[in-house]
């Protein structure tokens, strides 16, 4: 099914947003008191300021006010996220793993890019940062990124008989039972920016902008993937260069009309114009995109000699192992480091005072 998970804000600010409180705080710890201290990370202090921060970004368009229960629960990932953040980046010091200035410019002027100097100030300012404050939760975005590449997902290998083994025990997985599209897409959300209908108007006005400057980029001969990776606000097709999980030709009946005619109307290696982004269970508009037609399979078997199809398995089994080796690289962190969350301490012992 072709679905939109929505963001509140666009990739490349929601995660400097999280990691906020690792910008340079390190001076501060050595003021904070007891109660302003939610957590240690071999001896670095995570601020309750850091937390609300990036709390209060999170929320600012929220159209009703988060539950007690929900506030605890929100400002407690955040917590996770930044503890394990700060895993990463202390690790990678000890690696001498750094972000260069070029990497973190080009990042920088790709964020950049799809706004006006006004709009980009503007967006910026809403999440509670200067322009620095962004450009170093980039630079620690970027290390981590590298650190990770280096400890373990660029040793990640796909052999033949890996892709072969995976084809035969599922080959009638392969078998399709109607044709399937291969669609990929490139995503701007539109936040409800507050209440009002003036506010929602500039919001939506903005996400159209947005898109028109990515479909000219399109239109002059830029990669789709290339876009999609660098401005799509949808975080579950944008690492992958948009692209989407395959679609039974059944499913579109489940999408609005416009979306619908302007798929079926698409041969492959073709893109769309932009369409607006229903959410298919609300049936709202939530923003925008463009979608492209990769490749219409027709029903039957296929065969591991197609090329997409061992393109496909080598993903899933490279994505799968990956994923693996995060979660095992991450718990070894853990395990190997001193940590004290003292906020969630606080819950617990909240419970029986209730």
């Amino acid at each position: 099914m072709i679905h939109v998970r929505v963001r509140q804000e666009s990739r490349v600010f929601l995660i400097a947003a999280m990691a906020f409180g690792l910008a340079g705080c390190t001076g501060c710890n050595n003021k904070a008191n007891g109660k302003d201290v939610l957590a240690k990370v071999n001896g670095y202090k995570v601020l309750r300021s850091e937390v609300d921060k990036t709390y209060n970004s999170q929320i600012a368009n929220f159209r009703q006010k988060p539950t007690p229960a929900e506030e605890e629960n929100a400002r407690l990932n955040i917590l996770r996220s930044i503890i394990d953040v700060q895993l990463h980046l202390q690790k990678a010091e000890k690696l001498g793993i750094v972000a260069t200035d070029d990497e973190v410019d080009t990042k920088f002027n790709q964020a950049k890019a799809p706004y006006t100097k006004e709009e980009f100030e503007k967006r910026v300012k809403e999440l509670g940062f200067t322009e620095d404050e962004f450009k170093q939760q980039l630079r620690h975005n970027i290390t981590i990124d590298k650190l990770l590449n280096k400890e373990f997902a660029s040793k990640v290998t796909i052999s033949d008989s890996d892709i072969q083994s995976y084809y035969d025990e599922r080959k009638a997985e392969f078998n399709l039972i109607e044709p399937q599209y291969y669609l990929a897409h490139i995503f701007v959300h539109a936040p409800p920016a507050g209440p009002s209908q003036a506010a929602r108007t500039e919001s939506d006005a903005q996400a159209h902008k947005k898109i028109q400057n990515i479909y000219n980029r399109l239109e002059s001969g830029e990669d789709f993937a290339s876009l999609a990776n660098k401005y799509s606000d949808d975080p579950d097709s944008a690492n992958n260069g948009g692209e989407l999980q395959p679609a039974p030709e059944s499913s579109l009946k489940t999408l609005d009309a416009p979306t619908r005619e302007a798929v079926q109307k698409l041969k492959a290696g073709q893109y769309s114009g932009i369409l607006p982004a229903i959410n298919p269970q609300t049936h709202l508009q939530e923003g925008y995109r463009i979608i492209k037609l990769l490749s219409k399979q027709a029903q039957g078997q296929r065969e591991l000699s197609d090329p997409a199809v061992q393109q496909w398995i080598r993903t899933q089994l490279r994505n799968q192992r990956e994923q693996l080796l995060r979660v095992a690289y991450d718990e070894a962190l853990h395990d190997n480091a001193e940590i004290h969350n003292y906020y969630a301490e606080q819950i617990v012992q909240s419970v029986g005072q209730k």
